[in-house]
């Protein structure tokens, strides 16, 4: 307990003379988003990732600026030329070069990545609140299809619906859209059945709230970091998707620069001229490996438990043991 002198010496005096009791300051409160973005920036994998895919995308907007020649003109006298000082990258069978078609191809690949995952994110959370919020008969009709779409590879679902609408970038993005929902529509659905049993949504439902409000306004918001999560973890799996669909001559048609397109044209000259494949297979694996970085730096940033135990493992933190007895036994816990 302070002594009476302490006391008074601790007392701040004002203007008029009388003593008043220092101010402190309160605790500041961080919040859940903040917390996350704290803990994302102290992820260094997770800043490598990000990293690239903002080289990525400034390398895509400006192009036509950093491409030394136009993406799809060919100089025949130039045909398949290995890389040196005038075509850094080297020249396709048409002369064409390849760092300029490498540029323009991350502009569509990155596109079509990125507007297919919209396109899935959008569709599968839209279904998935239906079919945990209302339950019942469109429930289980939804989750039938599902059944049926998992039942099927999705690779060899998405290449059927592009065959049957005929080649294009755009057929390529309604198939790999078609079969990838899914999974999210899985994920909200659970999320929602767990959320309908919570009290603020009980409350929301006896004092007359309308169902789109409780879906959109009380429901959705929890919702939304475990989905961005899985959109950024699997655009990898949809930028070797479309890739595929491209190599295999369904995607973006010739003289069109996109990377899988850049792969199947590649394929007479690997032997004679491995760069050409060689090339846009290095930027494909590069584009996925940051959007799984990324990812797994998003997951553990919302899950601070996870992110606990990444930072544990990455600093090779020796597990607790048990103390020993002379027996060479570990000593058994009171209780």
């Amino acid at each position: 307990m302070d002594r009476p002198e302490e006391a008074a010496s601790s007392l701040a005096p004002t203007a008029d003379g009388t003593a008043t009791m220092p101010f402190k300051r309160a605790p500041v409160v961080r919040g859940p988003v903040r917390g996350a973005l704290r803990r994302l920036l102290r992820d260094r994998s997770a800043l490598v990732g990000l990293g690239t895919l903002v080289l990525l995308v400034v390398a895509a907007v400006f192009a036509p600026a950093l491409a030394p020649y136009s993406p799809t003109e060919p100089h025949y006298e130039d045909a398949l030329r290995g890389p040196g000082r005038d075509y850094l990258l080297g020249t396709d069978g048409l002369g064409r070069d390849e760092l300029s078609r490498l540029l323009f191809g991350a502009r569509i690949s990155l596109a079509s990545v990125t507007m297919a995952a919209a396109a899935i994110t959008l569709l599968g959370v839209t279904i998935g609140l239906l079919s945990g919020y209302y339950g019942g008969i469109l429930d289980g009709a939804i989750q039938r299809v599902i059944d049926v779409l998992l039942a099927v590879p999705s690779l060899v679902l998405a290449l059927a619906i592009a065959g049957m609408l005929g080649p294009s970038i755009r057929s390529v993005l309604i198939g790999v859209v078609a079969v990838q929902w899914v999974s999210y529509a899985r994920l909200v659905r659970g999320m929602v059945l767990s959320a309908r049993s919570q009290p603020y949504v009980e409350s929301s439902i006896a004092l007359g709230a309308r169902s789109r409000r409780v879906m959109f306004n009380d429901i959705l918001p929890n919702v939304v970091p475990p989905v961005v999560v899985l959109a950024t973890l699997e655009m990898g799996g949809l930028l070797l998707s479309i890739s595929s669909l491209s190599f295999l001559g369904l995607g973006a048609q010739p003289p069109t620069p996109e990377w899988g397109t850049m792969l199947n044209q590649a394929r007479p000259f690997f032997q004679s001229h491995p760069y050409l494949m060689i090339v846009p297979g290095v930027a494909i694996t590069l584009t996925v490996l940051a959007f799984n970085l990324l990812g797994d730096g998003l997951r553990d940033a919302l899950d601070p438990r996870a992110g606990r135990l990444v930072t544990r493992v990455r600093a090779d933190r020796p597990p607790r043991r048990r103390p020993r007895q002379p027996g060479g036994l570990p000593a058994r816990r009171a209780g």
